[in-house]
């Protein structure tokens, strides 16, 4: 059913309504607007999500009482509203959300998704995320959707008849950017290290932001690399015009970018915009370590807020203050290290706060989350150079990582070392 407000296409909402938001960069933040309007007149409504863009109203305390957001992955948007206690964090695998839903483990009243207008066969395309919104359109009792004419039409798992919305508004509106930043000197060394582990016919899982780019920046020379991820951003863009990657080494959807959502500028959504090379795949099939292992020669490279001198990875804390989530980089660390000639990256800089702080740290600090084990972990990299640390005892991960961590603290880090630990390094 066609609306022409925001407003009356969440009327549906009832009392106790748990509800799925798309995520990312669809994030349908025309919807959620109005959301905060509309939750005032209702009571208890929970709202599940990923990273959401342009949300900040839902954190209005007077929302209290009438809507309660419930974050698996903690952007900027909710970060402040979790760590005060006013928004609820749930740890876990990305791969797993869609099982949440699909169990029935986790019910779904409703759902709020920014889609393309349709096709000339009623289809809409959920656009630059699909994430988890799949199985969640698949359980979701009912369907709210924002039709954005801005919206990419994108291949894939993303297509939905609009016979599936019982209401739908219309409403022209440009979708979040996040535009690559000029990358500092620190970026762009430990962009050259991690390069320096790529190989001809890589198949590649990399993130958004200033190492991805920077790594990504260095690989001008590598032929036939490939994409399996969760997401990608603009950095892939020029290795695609030049045909370094060209996914013709791949195993699974040989010639296709793999991806289930992704974020950057407007280059980039114009280059998914239609194009067959590139498809949008649910999260619990992208995710899959089953699946990311058959293709060969997988490198994950995935990012870290902190990392102690026994390997363990710390990635969605500052201590007991949740940062980030668990996201998908321990599915495509295992992914990685169970493909044939694969590797998993951990890449972060050696230092935080100006220099004051080291990264790499004897123990990791009260309440850090532990999203890769030290069993599971590879390679760390940072400015200073790689450590390689699968196989490695204590002894020898923590003189590696002392190696790599910043020469201010060397020192104090080998006699923690000892102290915590027992090493001798």
């Amino acid at each position: 059913m066609r609306v022409t407000t925001a407003e009356q296409a969440l009327s549906i909402l009832q009392d106790n309504d748990t509800i799925w938001c798309q995520s990312m960069a669809a994030t349908p933040y025309f919807l959620l607007h109005a959301l905060a309007t509309v939750a005032l007149s209702r009571r208890n409504l929970t709202l599940l999500q990923l990273h959401t863009e342009h949300s900040e109203v839902l954190c209005a305390p007077e929302l209290s009482g009438h809507l309660r957001q419930r974050a698996f992955f903690v952007g900027s948007s909710t970060r402040q509203a979790v760590q005060c206690g006013l928004a609820d964090y749930v740890p876990i695998f990305l791969s797993e959300i869609p099982k949440l839903f699909r169990s029935g483990e986790q019910p779904l009243d409703a759902v709020l998704i920014q889609v393309s207008p349709p096709d000339k066969h009623g289809y809409c395309s959920l656009g630059i995320s699909v994430e988890a919104t799949r199985a969640a359109l698949q359980m979701a009792k009912r369907v709210i959707a924002w039709i954005n004419p801005l919206m990419p039409r994108t291949h894939g798992d993303s297509f939905v008849h609009l016979s599936r919305f019982d209401r739908y508004v219309e409403h022209s509106a440009p979708l979040p950017q996040h535009l690559p930043v000029p990358l500092d000197a620190i970026t762009q060394q430990i962009g050259q290290h991690v390069a320096s582990l790529i190989r001809d016919g890589d198949c590649l899982q990399l993130g958004i932001g200033a190492i991805p780019d920077a790594t990504l920046a260095c690989l001008g020379q590598h032929q036939h690399l490939g994409i399996h991820t969760e997401m990608f951003s603009d950095g892939v863009l020029p290795l695609i015009q030049t045909g370094v990657i060209n996914n013709q080494r791949k195993r699974k959807h040989r010639g296709k970018i793999v991806t289930t959502f992704a974020m950057g500028s407007q280059a980039l959504y114009d280059y998914v915009d239609d194009n067959p090379e590139v498809v949008f795949l649910d999260v619990e099939y992208t995710n899959d370590t089953a699946v990311i292992r058959q293709n060969p020669q997988v490198v994950a490279i995935n990012s870290a807020l902190q990392v102690d001198l026994s390997g363990q990875v710390c990635a969605d804390s500052l201590g007991t203050k949740i940062y980030s989530g668990v996201g998908g980089q321990m599915d495509f660390v295992r992914g990685a290290s169970l493909s044939e000639g694969g590797r998993a990256i951990i890449a972060l800089p050696a230092t935080a706060a100006g220099g004051t702080v080291s990264r790499i740290s004897s123990v990791l600090a009260p309440g850090a989350g532990v999203v890769t084990t030290r069993a599971h972990v590879n390679y760390i990299v940072t400015e200073y150079g790689i450590a390689q640390l699968r196989g490695k005892s204590l002894t020898e991960r923590a003189k590696a990582l002392i190696d790599i961590a910043a020469p201010a603290f060397q020192e104090r880090l080998a006699q923690q070392a000892w102290d915590d630990w027992r090493l001798k390094v």
